[in-house]
């Protein structure tokens, strides 16, 4: 539906054919300057004047447009987690959407950052939710690059590597693992006391955990965490078996050094 009626964008086109710049009569007529931009873009196509993409427009899958692999496998983490691909009948342009905890400022930044560095001229914004923000992104090939995009849950399909998908997080392992644990995993310090002289004295320790429902996704996470030489273990709580769990020395100071605390 063309909300500002045929007039109103005959008279645009016409200034914008004039040579008048997309601001110029985005203020002239109080219309969105996105909007203006898709007027010129269609009205070029009509008249079968050459129209020029932008390279960071095109898609890395389709059209070969380089991509920064190591903000994607990051970002592939984050979207395996706490992201999904959404379209909205208004739009004719999937969005990305990651919600994260407003406890981890940081994380949220982290996130915009690996969107921006893989979709470099699509514009990022978050969306306000009680006690977290949605990072969120349109770009026409989202489904090209997360192809575990589906009807439903994660969990309730299967989730699996193309192997492009594969080739990229074996070359950026500890980015995918960090992106997993931003999702869906912490690092805590846990306690235990033992009896030492006839005194109990209490000992602290520090251990990561990854909680995902799909296990698909868990067996992506341990597959990473094997090959990085990092040991874990399956862990029950409360009757829930969805937990991984990394607690020896050796495999809690890797973590430390790639991932760390959120924050």
């Amino acid at each position: 539906m063309n909300t500002y009626g045929t007039e109103v964008r005959q008279q645009a086109l016409t200034l914008l054919r004039d040579g008048a710049r997309n601001t110029e009569v985005a203020r002239a007529f109080g219309i969105p300057p996105g909007t203006v931009s898709y007027w010129k873009h269609r009205d070029r196509l009509r008249r079968g004047e050459p129209v020029t993409v932008r390279p960071s427009l095109l898609c890395p899958r389709c059209d070969g447009r380089d991509l920064d692999q190591a903000s994607y496998s990051y970002l592939l983490g984050l979207y395996l987690g706490d992201g999904h691909i959404s379209h909205y009948a208004r739009h004719n342009v999937p969005s990305l959407m990651i919600t994260l905890d407003d406890a981890w400022p940081g994380i949220q930044d982290s996130a915009e950052r690996a969107l921006r560095a893989v979709f470099p001229d699509s514009a990022t914004c978050r969306v306000r939710s009680k006690g977290a923000h949605t990072i969120k992104v349109y770009f026409k090939h989202l489904v090209c690059l997360f192809p575990q995009h589906g009807p439903g849950k994660k969990h309730e399909r299967p989730i699996a590597l193309e192997p492009w998908q594969r080739e990229i997080v074996d070359a950026h392992p500890w980015e995918f693992v960090r992106g997993l644990i931003h999702s869906d995993g912490c690092r805590i310090t846990n306690w235990t006391t033992r009896l030492v002289g006839g005194e109990r004295k209490r000992y602290e320790y520090p251990r990561y955990f990854f909680t995902n429902v799909s296990d698909d996704i868990r067996q992506l996470f341990t597959d990473t965490l094997d090959g990085l030489g990092v040991d874990w273990t399956h862990c029950t709580r409360h009757g829930n078996p969805y937990n991984i769990s990394v607690a020896k020395k050796a495999s809690v100071a890797l973590m430390d050094a790639h991932v760390g605390p959120k924050y």
